[in-house]
């Protein structure tokens, strides 16, 4: 999507204010244009990433991403999964897991933001797999960990918990 045709109608805009002003109001205007160009597109790119979070939490399970490409935004769609008629078969295994829906304490529109820190090996691997299904990064990772907690299987440790037994031994702290 191409912001400039928006922020060239808000110079001219401000330049139609500015003849009303006359003189001095026009050269104001004129030097506030270039300053101001990057504060309407980054508003405007501020208004759409809200849309884009209304719209998604209108389509749940599906979604609606805004990825900037340069100056300009670009969205990305992601339709909900469409349910396979039913033929009375039974169903063939899917290439993948599917979509959870993501489940709410009553707020389902609610979102928060973490930060989360991936090594670099890690985080190239989640931006191929998002790019090869489609998806922004944080999308495939909000899939992702939706599926990882409705699962049912707990996290395995990488290290034994203390008072773990191996074979004959214990291994913890003692008091």
């Amino acid at each position: 999507m191409d912001l400039t045709p928006y922020v060239d109608h808000l110079r001219h805009e401000l330049a139609v204010a500015a003849n009303a002003g006359g003189d001095e109001a026009r050269a104001l205007a004129e030097r506030l244009t270039a300053p101001l160009e990057s504060a309407a597109r980054l508003t405007i790119l501020n208004a759409l990433s809200a849309a884009s979070d209304e719209i998604t939490r209108e389509l749940a399970p599906g979604s609606v991403d805004v990825r900037l490409r340069g100056l300009d935004p670009e969205f990305v769609v992601t339709p909900a999964p469409v349910p396979e008629p039913e033929t009375g078969l039974p169903a063939a295994p899917a290439a993948s897991a599917p979509v959870v829906p993501l489940g709410g304490d009553g707020d389902e529109g609610a979102t928060a933001r973490i930060n989360l820190r991936l090594p670099a090996h890690l985080k190239a691997r989640a931006e191929e797999a998002a790019g090869q299904e489609g998806l922004s990064v944080n999308a495939w990772l909000v899939r992702a960990v939706s599926r990882a907690l409705e699962s049912g299987e707990p996290a395995r440790p990488t290290t034994p918990a203390r008072g773990v037994k191996h074979g004959q031994s214990y291994t913890g702290w003692v008091r």
